[in-house]
């Protein structure tokens, strides 16, 4: 039985790769988009944070593609070895050593400076770069083969390279298919503190009444959360708001400086470990403590910055960790309580300076239920000349797709479900992340990859307050999706070599802001396609963002110029004129009233809210009328906003004042709106 549901696990990740890049491109084209099927399964594992795709091959050496942590102590290398035959077949393991070796040998050329033999503008030069960059900072390197055979192959050891430690990870067809079907895709991390120590952990324990947790104090030595993180890395910190947030940035001076130069004061200084559990084994010690011999599904929720700490400086300074003592408070969540909700308030509380629970990210956030329930419901307009009419699949929840497939008992009710949900039309939560922040010209957040794209995305909701998408929401948000994927075949075509993903959502951030947002989304998704005018001016757009991205200034890395907001503030000022025939398909904009001279403003003011007034009400009333039918047209800013702004349209064709509020709000609507292309 486990073989036939492998083989539907096969089948659906050959069609995904084909989906993603068209059956009829190279073996190349389908090895990358492989490649970045895979790094969303691991993604959703929560065994990698990213990845990103980057094929390169030489002489005994391969590699698919790259991630470093944001404080460049963790390098994560994949190579891929797509077979794509539906079949669940075996790869022989002589086929993975090879591989291991040859990612390895990647890795150690890296080291030694293999960028300085590559072309600075194609991708792997970053990636080989980037690799050498942070050579003196890396603690751990991950190296992960991936198929989707089956393979077998036996353990192999971590190693050392300097000071770095070198672990391999393979992950094959069943581990893949067992990890998405198992209903829990992480696996729990068991810390056996006995054999890590060298002995249990005396505690002192207590259960409040009706609680549904019991609470452990203790003290542990350095040594420990060493090996901990050794062993776990960053798994540890799962649950870590901070970590989850990817804010952990450069590891805090202060307590690397206390570690260092004052580890006797450690325990003083320093506020220790939060950590949650839900499986302890204790042994009773008869005066009141317990000992703690091991612990399940064991996360640190706050204390992010001081593990990594110590792990660094016992890494990279060479610090005894024995000799540092750390505070810890220990909550084993009981059967009567709830992991997952509890966890996350811990670990809220401890980070009171982060905003964004943990929780508002997760699949069951009202905003994804909401547009899942949108598009399971709304039909998508048939296209070139079809007369099937087709829907948007929103994968609020990874697997979605293929269960819904697999309802369907027949290959004949198969194939009918997937005419009227084509793969092609599936998109997940990042890919929408990706779709709206381009839009939304934001496309250095865009070019930090899906995760950290994600996580702003949902921020910036948060933020928003309460937002429910409606039916027009989200027919504008797929066609912004038929845009941006459209932009991608658009730029394939052009075989640039490499950046493609910074070149298209710099190429969409240009055209949202050259054309104040009045793209006719409307007509898009009525079409299920840009015009043909629109379709060919991108292919001029795509030549200068290309051309931009690929030419940091200072030699800097691609990679990592696209992440910076200088790069877009420099391309959003490039001129690129834009033909008749789109500037005839963007929307038009409402006219309001002549302006009028506005009269002067008395009353008991400060000198800046006079001025504020003043400016608000030097603003022609065709400006706000203008702003308020834009942000009407392209469903931006807030009602309240748009609302506002007429009012002010209105106060300034009666020639009257706004009040010092209004004038506050205005001026930072006019700024907003500006940012976002309006040009009124």
């Amino acid at each position: 039985m486990e073989i036939d549901d492998l083989k539907v696990f096969a089948e659906n990740v050959r069609q995904d790769v084909y989906s993603r890049a068209d059956a009829a491109e190279d073996g190349a084209m389908r090895a990358e988009a492989f490649a970045e099927i895979m790094f969303e399964y691991l993604r959703e594992a929560e065994e990698i944070e990213d990845g990103i795709a980057c094929p390169f091959e030489g002489r005994g050496m391969r590699c698919s593609g790259y991630f470093i942590s944001e404080a460049n102590e963790r390098l994560d290398l994949f190579l891929v070895l797509p077979k794509l035959d539906g079949a669940a077949s075996s790869v022989p393991k002589s086929e993975i050593e090879q591989a291991f070796k040859r990612l390895r040998t990647f890795l150690e050329k890296a080291l030694d400076g293999l960028h300085d033999n590559l072309e600075s503008a194609l991708e792997r030069y970053d990636m080989a770069r980037s690799v050498w960059e942070c050579r003196s900072e890396l603690s751990s390197v991950r190296l992960f083969v991936v198929t989707d055979g089956l393979a077998k192959v036996d353990r192999i050891e971590n190693e050392m390279i300097g000071n770095m430690e070198v672990s391999s990870h393979l992950w094959d067809l069943q581990r893949l298919h067992r990890t998405v079907s198992s209903g829990s895709v992480r696996e729990p991390i068991r810390v056996d503190f006995a054999r890590l120590n060298g002995s249990p952990i005396r505690c002192l324990s207590a259960s409040p009444k009706g609680g549904g947790y019991r609470c452990l104090m203790a003290m542990l030595p350095g040594s420990l959360i060493v090996g901990m993180y050794r062993e776990f890395g960053p798994r540890l910190l799962e649950r870590n708001v901070r970590s989850f947030l990817q804010l952990r940035g450069k590891v805090n001076q202060s307590i690397r400086k206390t570690i260092i130069e004052e580890p006797e004061m450690f325990l003083a200084f320093n506020n220790g470990l939060s950590i949650t559990a839900s499986g302890l084994e204790l042994e009773d010690c008869g005066d009141g403590t317990v000992s703690l011999v091991s612990a399940q599904d064991l996360q640190i929720v706050n204390g992010g910055q001081t593990t990594g700490s110590i792990f660094r400086a016992s890494r990279k300074d060479k610090v005894d960790p024995v000799e540092l003592l750390v505070p810890v408070k220990i909550t084993e969540i009981l059967s009567d309580g709830d992991v997952e909700k509890i966890a996350p308030r811990i670990s809220q509380s401890a980070n009171n300076q982060n905003k964004v629970n943990i929780a508002d990210f997760s699949s069951n956030h009202p905003f994804h239920i909401a547009l899942e329930e949108l598009s399971r419901s709304i039909w998508a307009p048939p296209a070139d000349g079809h007369q099937k009419q087709t829907r948007w699949f929103f994968e609020r929840a990874r697997g979605q797709y293929h269960d819904a497939l697999a309802q369907n008992p027949t290959p004949a009710k198969r194939k009918a479900w997937e005419a009227i949900h084509p793969r092609r039309q599936m998109i997940s939560k990042t890919d929408l992340a990706k779709f709206e922040h381009s839009w939304s010209q934001l496309p250095h957040i865009v070019s930090r990859y899906a995760q950290k794209c994600y996580l702003d995305f949902m921020d910036r909701l948060d933020r928003r307050g309460t937002f429910v998408p409606d039916e027009e929401y989200f027919r504008h948000a797929m066609a912004r999706a038929i845009m941006f994927k459209q932009t991608e075949r658009i730029v394939s075509r052009q075989k640039f070599g490499g950046h493609r993903a910074e070149i298209v959502t710099y190429s969409l951030a240009w055209l949202s802001h050259h054309t104040a947002m009045r793209v006719d989304l409307e007509a898009i998704w009525a079409a299920q396609t840009m015009p043909d005018p629109l379709a060919t001016f991108l292919e001029s757009v795509v030549v200068h963002a290309h051309a931009h991205v690929t030419n940091p200034p200072g030699g800097q890395n691609v990679t990592e110029w696209c992440k910076k907001e200088k790069c877009w503030e420099i391309f959003r000022e490039t001129a690129i004129p834009i033909p008749a025939a789109v500037e005839a398909g963007l929307l038009t904009r409402d006219k309001g009233n002549a302006r009028k001279k506005p009269e002067p403003l008395g009353g008991r003011l400060t000198p800046e809210e006079e001025e504020s007034i003043t400016r608000v009400s030097a603003v022609p009333a065709e400006t706000w009328f203008g702003l308020a039918a834009w942000a009407k047209d392209t469903n931006n800013l807030q009602s309240w906003q748009r609302g506002l702004s007429f009012s002010l349209g209105r106060l300034a064709s009666n020639e009257k004042k706004p009040s010092r509020k209004q004038a506050d709000h205005g001026e930072r609507i006019l700024a907003e709106a500006r940012s976002l292309g309006f040009k009124g």
